[in-house]
């Protein structure tokens, strides 16, 4: 008697089509070195999911270098110690007399992480992956000073990362585990903070990313910020009223790009699967730092055909676009520009030069989950400041669907006499499109 097959789970369609659009990331990813911060609160919390995903995380090739906080490590012991802590502009000042409460915070928080990374994963689908670990004396430091009056004791910053020590291991297929403490050449011990460890690893070890789990998401009212570029996020944070552990993420985020590393992303860590959905989805969930805009317009290429057609075939399908063949696009490439992001081209137009100073704008599409943004409006923008360059005075726009935006854009309907010859001649009587202009 034949079986019935189990029905589809609803979420089938969805679960494969993400997984389609993971691919490139996880290409992307494969043998690149990624830091990672997370505060030590994160251990009593939410730390198993976050093991499984760093699991995931090196079973895709990616090379780790984890940074672990303690700050509330220290400020529970001296708490029970009955000692006030001492900041001076959010750094701690770290008398002789706390110094062994530092040090038994970053050996606690060093041997719990390891232990927990070390117990395997049972009941998961990671199970039997054995996850190697390094910690050591990697960092150097030397006392920060007397700053402002105020004598940091043994309070240190970053002299040196033993790169050549961190790059033998990752070779060696072990995550790199490192704690906010460093020794001076003289044996000294340093209290350093984890956020600048964190920085100062991923600049000496040119990390391909470094990222931050925070423990809130970086907002501007109640919106998640998505990204900043570098100067945006120094504008942000001189500007708004921020949690402490924010700022410290964003400002070690903009010394870090500012000193070559591509992308710092920060993310709420209380988010399951935070760093999975930021890794690898082209949107993510958290907030993207960089140097410059990862969203940008430029000239198409011939690699940007297939991207352009994905883009405009639906809406030539809804009549919305008037159709045009592979080779036609070829043809006219050089007319082109797209808004391209992580590889994907989010919006496309064209410009046709035509006679006496005058042009077409064609071709003016957004992908439909980033609709809503202005980008339509970027598009325009770049292609009046092309045209310009061009000695061009005069943009014609044929619409059949988006008349208003384009009214709402500064242009004015003309009738079909109006049109230059090269247009007049092509014009779709059956589409009957409204024919717009605009001097520029």
């Amino acid at each position: 008697m034949p079986v019935n097959p189990e029905p589809p789970h609803a979420d089938e369609p969805e679960f494969v089509k993400w997984f389609r659009s993971s691919s490139p990331y996880i290409h992307a990813h494969r043998n690149q070195t990624f830091v990672i911060f997370f505060s030590d609160s994160l251990i009593a919390n939410d730390f198993a999911s976050f093991i499984h995903d760093i699991a995931l995380l090196k079973s895709l090739g990616i090379r780790l270098i984890l940074v672990h906080g303690i700050r509330h490590h220290i400020d529970q012991y001296l708490q029970q110690s009955a000692i006030k802590p001492v900041f001076h502009e959010n750094n701690r000042v770290t008398p002789a007399e706390i110094l062994p409460l530092i040090k038994a915070s970053a050996g606690q928080v060093r041997l719990e992480t390891e232990a927990l990374l070390s117990m395997g994963l049972p009941n998961s689908p990671m199970a039997g992956a054995r996850i190697k670990v390094s910690s050591g004396n990697y960092v150097t430091a030397q006392p920060k000073g007397v700053i402002d009056g105020i004598d940091f004791g043994y309070t240190g910053i970053v002299r040196r990362i033993d790169t050549v020590s961190i790059k033998q291991q990752l070779e060696q297929d072990n995550i790199v585990l490192i704690s906010p403490i460093g020794f001076s050449v003289t044996g000294e011990i340093f209290n350093l903070n984890a956020e600048q460890v964190a920085t100062e690893v991923a600049v000496a070890m040119c990390a391909k990313k470094m990222i931050l789990l925070t423990e809130e998401h970086c907002q501007q009212g109640a919106h998640t910020i998505k990204q900043l570029t570098t100067s945006e996020a120094e504008a942000f944070v001189d500007a708004q009223q921020l949690e402490d552990s924010i700022t410290r993420s964003l400002k070690a985020a903009i010394d870090c790009t500012r000193r070559g590393v591509a992308r710092v992303h920060l993310i709420n860590q209380h988010t399951d699967g935070a760093v999975l959905l930021e890794l690898f989805s082209r949107d993510g969930i958290g907030t993207l730092i960089s140097a410059n805009s990862f969203e940008r317009i430029r000239p198409a290429s011939i690699d940007d055909i297939g991207g352009i057609l994905e883009l405009i075939t639906p809406l030539e399908k809804q009549g919305i676009l008037v159709k045009r063949s592979r080779e036609k696009l070829e043809m006219d490439l050089t007319d082109y520009i797209v808004i391209e992001r992580d590889g994907l081209i989010l919006g496309c137009t064209a410009l046709h030069c035509l006679e006496n100073g005058a042009a077409e704008i064609a071709c003016l599409a957004i992908h439909p989950e980033y609709r809503g943004e202005h980008r339509g409006r970027q598009l325009l923008d770049f292609l009046i400041n092309l045209a310009r360059k061009k000695a061009i005075h005069k943009l014609y726009a044929l619409s059949s669907q988006t008349m208003h935006w384009f009214i709402e854009q500064g242009f004015e309907q003309g009738e079909i006499n109006s049109l230059p010859d090269a247009l007049k001649i092509f014009y779709n009587y059956q589409r009957s499109s409204k024919i717009f202009y605009r001097e520029i």
